[in-house]
């Protein structure tokens, strides 16, 4: 599995999370939520350190990342995240 962010996603995330530094941002699995990939899932996120990356990129001196732990719930999809116009929000879609 890849993970695309998009300049313009990353860049919501640097300034909502007040970012002003080099950071590593996990994006995991947890139980609950509404939409993703698989129903009663959905993604959530946190300050961490890569341990077993399954899937890393680095935009906006961000490094975003998937531990291969929660790789189970993409199902050999790649995640993109892209800023949706109209929300103003970061929006995934899994290819």
């Amino acid at each position: 599995m890849k993970l695309h962010v998009s300049e313009e996603a990353a860049t919501w995330y640097k300034n909502e999370l007040d970012i002003e530094e080099s950071a590593q941002i996990r994006f995991y699995v947890r139980y609950g939520g509404v939409g993703g990939n698989i129903p009663g899932f959905s993604l959530a996120l946190k300050h961490d350190i890569p341990n077993e990356a399954d899937a890393l990129t680095k935009k906006e001196d961000i490094t975003f990342f998937i531990e291969s732990k929660d790789e189970w719930y993409f199902e050999g999809k790649d995640l993109n995240i892209t800023l949706n116009k109209d929300t103003g929000e970061p929006e995934f879609t899994y290819a």
